[in-house]
């Protein structure tokens, strides 16, 4: 892509890479800004009047991508897992950032991907229209760029970390992802380089990972990204989700499996997953059973601080039956 030697893009993203990471977890003692987290294939839209900070992580082939509305300063951070979900994720994005009253200038920034051009992983939720190309990063970077130029909106791209920009190797020239995720600041719209501590992801986190395997074969998500939080409400929203009879085989055959068999089996770049990958899908993949279901919405108040985060108060009620996973208690 012509636009990665942009040397006004090269030397932004030269500026992000030499922001420090920051590591988010939960402090005890000290006042805590609202945060908003989004998992793979998740989108959220925030107002910075009522939430601070609004991000994402676990990224290596996925893009994390920012729109923000200069003026009003909504913003919306999307997990793109796919050339798939481009198109109608980033107008999901776009719905509520933009002032359909006058003309909005939205700042862009693209984070994640990196060169897995040697990526040789088989998965079958991947778009034959882009197999032709090598590795998983690229076909979904040009995608996402395609799109936002054919667009009519007046988009303008202030940090494009992607590709090259986001790869390192290490001594026999293997590629992985310099950062993996990244906070976006509502007040100022300033991105940085981030992580976050397990007990920021959530609420639901077991079940917000289950819906990532369940909306390839639920067609009422097909090329959508999964909706999580009601931006007006300011709550969280987990829509209805079930495993087919087929993912659950799949899930039940894959909890016999060693590690590195996992790993090879479920990642487009299992050198480059952080060492929880594994411990985390096995966490999901013990869960199956005839009975996992989540057959109504969840709802959680979102306007509260990240130490509270883990605590929110579940709204909606669980009746018997339904698929329940408990959050963990914050720390303190």
């Amino acid at each position: 892509m012509a636009l990665l030697e942009h040397p006004v893009l090269v030397s932004s993203s030269e500026s992000f890479k030499a922001i420090p990471e920051r590591k988010l977890s939960v402090s005890e003692g000290s006042k805590q800004s609202k945060c908003v987290y989004v998992f793979q294939r998740e989108y959220a839209t925030v107002d910075p009047a009522l939430v601070d900070l609004v991000g994402t992580d676990e990224a290596t082939t996925c893009v994390g991508v920012v729109i923000r509305n200069r003026k009003s300063g909504m913003i919306s951070v999307a997990h793109m897992d796919s050339p798939a979900v481009v198109d109608v994720g980033l107008t999901q994005m776009l719905s509520l950032v933009l002032n359909h009253s006058s003309a909005s200038e939205l700042d862009v920034h693209l984070i994640g991907g990196f060169d897995d051009s040697s990526s040789k992983a088989s998965h079958k939720t991947r778009s034959k229209r882009w197999e032709k190309m090598d590795g998983y990063s690229l076909p979904l970077c040009i995608k996402i760029i395609y799109t936002l130029q054919r667009s009519q909106e007046n988009f303008c791209i202030q940090t494009l970390c992607v590709l090259g920009h986001n790869t390192r190797r290490d001594s026999e020239g293997n590629g992985y992802p310099i950062f993996n995720g990244f906070v976006a600041e509502t007040s100022s719209g300033r991105i940085i380089p981030a992580s976050f501590n397990r007990t920021l992801r959530c609420p639901e986190e077991i079940v917000r990972r289950i819906r990532v395997s369940v909306a390839y074969e639920d067609p009422s998500w097909k090329g959508r990204l999964l909706e999580t939080y009601d931006t007006q409400n300011d709550q969280f929203k987990i829509a209805p989700c079930i495993w087919t009879t087929y993912q659950v085989r799949i899930a039940m055959k894959l909890q016999h499996l060693s590690d590195s068999e996992i790993l090879n089996t479920c990642s487009t770049s299992p050198s480059a997953e952080a060492p929880d990958f594994t411990y985390n899908l096995r966490r999901v993949l013990g869960l199956p059973d005839s009975s996992t279901t989540l057959e109504g919405y969840l709802f959680y108040e979102a306007a509260s601080s990240i130490q509270e985060d883990c605590r929110r108060r579940r709204l909606g009620k669980i009746r018997a039956g339904f698929f329940r996973v408990d959050l963990p208690p914050c720390p303190g």
